[in-house]
């Protein structure tokens, strides 16, 4: 009798569509790479719950793509009651929410001995504690429904060390192993969750590092700047990005979108690196 080869279950492969159904939460949805988060999910079927703290962003995505799609809901991520009411409502009115991306962050720089306290709080308040908050209320819910995605934006700070980002970078390792220690309790009941580390990308975040564009009508320090990141710099110990670009939002949005999936249906605990390289990570 001819033997048959064995074919293993063939993974799922990407189409247009293929979030249709999903409700997700979006925090720090406003702008940047959450506003980024936001469109890529919509063109992939998703519905969302847009989240700010300062609602002019969500509400125009909101006007942008009709109530049906994204929805606005200003929200301070560092209060515990309103994360759980919002969470409560956007349940209510869209369904049970079966994808939470943290975006949400601040970014205070100064050098570690020249960090204020307030400067320290509030990054943690938002970079970590907020992420905790709006977690932990989607997590109950998820666990119950035995079924969820939750990816935190973090940062490549995390995992190496920035000279001026002191609290950024140990809010946003706290964030990430936080992520990580949810993922082990609730991967038991079908629940992933996992990390998107960006590196340098073109956002208002990153911009603030660079030269006020008021004292630079030319652009000749920003457009230095912006080389000093892609080259590296020697005198702040930091390596350049060997693929020669700084990410667009969408880049890091895209790799947020794919651990949603069922294309990512057996990944869980894992810290994605979307740097261009910058880290070296082996």
């Amino acid at each position: 009798m001819p033997q048959v080869a064995h074919r293993p279950t063939e993974p799922p492969t990407r189409r247009d569509a293929e979030l249709t159904g999903l409700t997700a939460l979006v925090t720090g949805a406003g702008g940047g790479i959450g506003e980024a988060v936001v469109r890529v999910l919509v063109g992939m079927g998703a519905r969302v719950a847009a989240t700010d703290r300062d609602p002019a962003g969500i509400r125009a995505l909101e006007k942008e793509f009709g109530p049906d799609t994204v929805t606005s809901h200003p929200l301070d991520v560092t209060d515990p009651g309103a994360v759980e009411a919002v969470v409560a409502d956007i349940e209510d009115v869209l369904g049970p929410i079966g994808a939470l991306v943290n975006v949400a962050g601040v970014l205070r720089v100064a050098p570690a001995t020249e960090l204020t306290d307030r400067d320290w709080a509030e990054t943690f308040a938002v970079n970590t504690t907020g992420v905790f908050h709006t977690s932990r209320a989607v997590a109950r819910r998820m666990t119950a429904r035995r079924s969820g995605c939750v990816v935190t934006v973090g940062s490549n700070a995390a995992g190496i060390p920035r000279t001026g980002m002191a609290a950024y970078a140990a809010s946003k390792a706290a964030a990430a192993q936080f992520t990580k220690c949810l993922g082990l309790e609730v991967a038991r009941d079908g629940v992933r969750c996992n990390v998107v580390s960006p590196g340098s990308t073109d956002t208002a975040m990153q911009r603030q590092l660079w030269p006020d564009p008021a004292g630079d009508p030319d652009g000749t320090a920003t457009a230095a700047a912006r080389r000093r990141v892609v080259d590296g710099d020697p005198e702040t110990y930091r390596t350049g990005i060997p693929l020669g670009r700084i990410a667009e939002p969408v880049d890091v949005a895209e790799a947020v979108a794919f651990l949603l999936t069922d294309r990512a249906r057996h990944i869980t605990l894992h810290d994605l690196y979307v740097d261009g390289g910058a880290t070296l990570r082996v």
